[in-house]
């Protein structure tokens, strides 16, 4: 069983996976309780309800992936190299679930958005808001990106959103088909989605 010091983390470490591996629907609070070794006593101890449990643990994850975030996205780094990191990036994480898991499992924030939009209103604006952050990163690199000439997007927003929406297609394509290389594949069909000139691409890549 796990110690009281360390339950609460267990239980939040338990339903970001259960939640990433199975789904919202299927996952009850006694498969939380089993997979983070904690009595059923001890959930209720420190939530009401596994929908609390799911915010916690989505803020308690968006805030370590920030900071990997924050790092990634430095301005001391060149537009378009963030792109790459940021695609190496997410490539790492994938290819380590589907080490651990044998499948690639996507992106854990639109599988379960998709799945609660009808059912939970406060999950439903949890996983917006942090996708929304992520958003904001893409919005600088292409702002950056368009005053350097190396693009042509001169609403940001707009061309951030479409591009949050893009690549997590290409997440999700990876977790349906069970292919790493689809999301291997994700940096250059990036640049092109972007416009990325052809003079730049050679060094983006």
């Amino acid at each position: 069983m796990g110690r009281p010091s360390d339950a609460k983390k267990r239980l939040m470490e338990a339903v970001v996976e259960l939640l990433w591996t199975a789904s919202y629907g299927s996952t009850t609070i006694d498969h939380i309780c089993e997979k983070a070794g904690v009595k059923k006593g001890s959930f209720y101890y420190f939530f009401d309800s596994k929908a609390n449990l799911a915010m916690a643990a989505l803020d308690e994850a968006w805030q370590h992936h920030r900071a990997e975030l924050d790092s990634i996205f430095s301005s001391t780094v060149p537009p378009l190299e963030r792109l790459r990191k940021y695609c190496d990036y997410n490539y790492k994480i994938q290819a380590e679930m589907k080490a651990k898991h044998g499948h690639v499992l996507g992106c854990p924030l639109f599988c379960m958005g998709s799945e609660v939009s009808t059912q939970e209103d406060r999950l439903q604006k949890k996983v917006q808001e942090i996708l929304e952050y992520k958003r904001k990163y893409l919005e600088l690199v292409i702002r950056e990106a368009h005053a350097a000439g190396l693009i042509h997007a001169p609403d940001a927003a707009a061309k951030s959103r479409a591009l949050l929406a893009y690549y997590q297609g290409i997440l999700t394509q990876g977790r349906i088909q069970n292919d790493l290389s689809v999301i291997r594949e994700a940096h250059r069909a990036i640049l092109d989605f972007l416009g990325v000139k052809e003079t730049e691409l050679a060094t983006a890549i």
